[in-house]
């Protein structure tokens, strides 16, 4: 049975300043998984989520873009809203 993609997203407790949501997601780069984080504007972590579902594609191939850039900090990719 295969899972559902979702089950790899997960909520970060992290508060961003402007008091956004920051959403944590894992990116599949061959057999490792890297660490996403996806700060957006919304107050509710529900439309958060909603946004990162949506547009996952789209964020997938951007964080595929700084990654091989090596743009990571403290080894996560930091993405926001498009």
């Amino acid at each position: 049975m295969t899972r559902p993609t979702t089950s790899n997203v997960r909520i970060s407790k992290v508060d961003a300043s402007d008091g956004g949501q920051t959403i944590a997601f894992a990116l599949a780069i061959g057999a490792a998984r890297q660490v996403c984080h996806l700060e957006t504007s919304f107050c509710s972590r529900n439309q958060a989520l909603a946004y990162l579902q949506r547009n996952r594609t789209i964020l997938e191939q951007r964080a595929r873009e700084l990654f091989l850039r090596g743009e990571l900090t403290d080894g996560v990719i930091h993405l926001k809203m498009i």
